[in-house]
């Protein structure tokens, strides 16, 4: 070999040296960049002996991609579905200062607890149906009913309200995601083959996906020219060959007891809601219409199905024996016309209200709940007006542990007493709540798990990277001490010479 040619080599050692020494730098500088992947400088050998990186390439794995993306969207449906319905199970949750695990002192400010106080306040008043301040409690007891179911399906409503406005939300994220993702997609088409830059736009457009897949579930698949197209899980084409196809939704300004809000669409086509051709199954906008448009409204359901009941069971009967129709008693409700049916209930527990007839604080009089006549003279129950009188009083307790007919809609029995519906309302929330907790804290492991899977892979891991740094390092070292040998050669042979 000739010292011309041991230079070349030498010279393409140097160079590669350097060629791989600023793609393990550039490792290192981005070892905390979420979505980054390793670059591997690959390292040939030339028709002359010496060396070259002949590319530079990108270490990734789209399988482990995928499972992360599916498990970013069912973790974000599964934390939406528990965020609200924690909010929804504080209204029943257990009083801190309680005591004891059963009876009225447990469920907190629920329609169950307030009703259970109800009754202890009456069988207080019957022992002592002369006592004016009995009665006030009983009356305070019954508007704590009546402020519990208010209470109830305003916060029900509040949550609903709130998914809708965080679906618009995400709606314009996601849009604004699609068109970072076809801006990135474009750039990798346009980049000369084996282009450094490549990989960088490669980065980001997963990490874009990822992004896009925590709102609504997605499939991606690679074309020849290197772009991609991106899907919805049930199958919609949210993107391909440089066209977005964004996504809409018109956020509703009301959403009543029994309503469902608006769907979120694609070229016109719902993606969202039970009754679309091609509904996402996974992603915050699954988790949040199945919040607004399903749980939510099957709670409101149970809370106007015991708003009834409450209603139905404290009436007044026509003590005349003419016949009138029985009448709202202690428990009406705006715009009463007469007794609901367990069918045309919807609403009730935002309206229910204690009947003004009986409140005191509303000019009422108390003693009406022992003797009646809250809705006239031909519904009175003590003729005599004695002040020892408690038939009424114990036809109030009695009545809320009488079996009544509920709407089968609400998702409890059909048949049951008032109170052991209350109750069984309490147990569904808070088995929803529970139940919707554990999922997410279960896919919230899993997406760890994947996202650990995929950086253990593909990620940068700092001791491996120093450790190539230092063979780098000791490589040139060696090459230099060549050089200096071969120098010194040529420096012999001109003396010679």
């Amino acid at each position: 070999m000739s010292l011309s040619a041991a230079y070349s080599i030498l010279n393409s050692a140097f160079l590669s040296n350097s060629a791989q020494s600023a793609v393990i730098s550039s490792n290192i500088s981005n070892v905390s960049t979420p979505g980054y992947s390793r670059e591997i400088a690959n390292v040939v050998t030339t028709a002359d002996g010496g060396s070259e990186v002949a590319s530079i390439t990108r270490e990734a794995s789209s399988a482990l991609l995928e499972q992360v993306n599916v498990a970013t969207s069912q973790s974000a449906a599964d934390q939406a579905l528990s965020d609200g319905l924690a909010t929804l199970a504080a209204t029943v949750s257990d009083s801190s200062s309680s005591s004891s695990s059963s009876g009225s002192n447990v469920n907190g400010g629920s329609p169950s607890a307030m009703l259970g106080q109800l009754q202890d306040a009456l069988t207080t008043y019957q022992d002592s149906p002369s006592s004016a301040a009995a009665a006030d409690a009983a009356v305070a007891a019954a508007k704590n009913v009546a402020s519990s179911l208010n209470t109830g399906s305003s916060t029900a409503q509040q949550v609903r309200e709130q998914a809708d406005s965080q679906m618009a939300t995400d709606v314009s994220t996601v849009n604004s995601l699609l068109n970072q993702f076809s801006d990135v997609d474009q750039e990798i088409i346009a980049a000369p083959a084996g282009s450094s830059d490549v990989d960088n736009y490669e980065n980001t457009r997963d990490s874009l996906l990822t992004q896009i897949s925590k709102y609504v579930g997605v499939s991606a698949s690679a074309n020849p020219n290197g772009s991609m197209s991106v899907y919805t899980d049930s199958g919609v084409e949210l993107y391909q060959n440089g066209v977005v196809n964004q996504l809409s939704f018109t956020a509703s300004p009301a959403l009543p007891s029994g309503a469902s809000g608006n769907a979120v669409t694609v070229n016109g086509a719902a993606i969202t809601g039970a009754s679309a051709p091609f509904a996402t199954q996974t992603g915050e906008l699954a988790g949040l219409t199945k919040l607004r448009d399903v749980v939510v409204p099957q709670y409101q359901t149970q809370l106007d199905q015991i708003a009834s009941g409450v209603i139905n069971a404290f009436a007044e009967s026509d003590q005349s024996g003419t016949g009138q129709p029985s009448e709202p008693g202690l428990f009406t409700y705006s715009g009463a016309t007469g007794l609901p049916s367990s069918s045309s209930a919807t609403g009730l527990a935002a309206a229910i209200e204690v009947n003004s007839a009986v409140d005191p604080y509303q000019g009422g009089d108390a003693t009406l709940l022992r003797d009646g006549g809250i809705n006239g003279s031909d519904y009175v129950y003590n003729k005599t007006g004695a002040a020892s009188y408690t038939d009424r009083i114990a036809g109030m307790i009695s009545a809320t542990d009488s079996t009544q007919t509920f709407d089968a809609s609400a998702g409890l029995k059909t048949s049951d007493t008032l109170s052991d519906y209350a109750s069984s309302s309490v147990s569904w929330l808070q088995t929803q709540n529970q139940s919707a907790s554990d999922s997410a804290d279960y896919q919230s492991s899993l997406l760890t798990q994947a996202t650990s899977a995929l950086s253990n892979a593909t990620g940068v891991n700092l001791d491996t990277e120093l450790t190539n740094m230092l063979s780098i390092e000791n490589s040139y070292t060696t090459t230099a001490k060549l050089l200096t040998t071969i120098d010194t050669m040529f420096t012999t042979l001109l003396n010679a010479v």
